[in-house]
């Protein structure tokens, strides 16, 4: 394997482990530890650790160690700021380049899902369908800050994962009132649907969180 496979691997495998809360946050990690973990020598390891650093998954302290980054209250809360922001906007502006058979796709998932067998598929899903969202915008300013949330938001799901089979029943609802506007081509009824769906998940999220003081930090 080359170089740059190695540290892309080594790369991949940590972020992996940050995201899906494996590693949790405010964890300390350790070099030699990781270096045993993933097979590889220092060197792609470290080329990872400054490319998460840079991302701002973890803060790397000399002398101290490697931490997952926490999720304080305020990131959270910028982070629901901007998605209520640019995602209702980019549906509103932009819903016109979806594939409307992408779309009925994804309303029979939605629709078919056991949620309370299949919880954790339910929120892959779900991942997948903002993405598929997000990616139809054209703009690349806003594919940047979609790119740029996206760690962080991945992070928080994970977290709040386990949530009452309501909020799952009622966060499949919001979806299939996303799908069904764009559907009909009705982009303004969309941006509203997002609007509602992103407020409602930010309060299950911050009940979620305040209640899991080891999880964030208080600023």
């Amino acid at each position: 394997m080359t170089k740059k496979s190695l540290k892309s691997q080594a790369y991949n495998n940590i972020k992996e482990k940050i995201i899906s809360c494996e590693y949790s946050p405010g964890m300390l990690l350790n070099e030699e530890i990781l270096c045993e973990t993933f097979n590889v020598s220092r060197t792609p390891i470290r080329d990872a650790l400054s490319r998460l650093e840079q991302e701002g998954l973890i803060t790397i302290w000399p002398k101290k160690g490697i931490i997952v980054s926490s999720l304080s209250i305020s990131e959270v809360n910028n982070l629901f700021e901007l998605r209520l922001l640019l995602e209702p906007y980019s549906i509103q502006n932009y819903g016109y380049t979806l594939d409307e058979n992408v779309l009925m796709d994804y309303y029979q998932k939605f629709l078919r899902m056991d949620l309370t067998r299949d919880s954790k598929n339910f929120f892959v899903i779900d991942d997948n369908f903002h993405d598929f969202l997000n990616n139809a915008v054209p703009n690349h300013y806003i594919q940047e800050n979609f790119k740029i949330i996206n760690n962080q938001n991945q992070r928080i799901r994970i977290i709040t994962g386990q949530r009452a089979v309501q909020r799952l029943e009622d966060t499949r609802s919001e979806h299939l009132a996303i799908v069904k506007a764009c559907v009909k081509k009705d982009w303004k009824a969309a941006a509203e649907a997002m609007y509602e769906h992103l407020l409602q998940s930010k309060n299950a999220t911050f009940e979620m969180l305040l209640s899991r003081d080891d999880l964030l930090l208080n600023t």
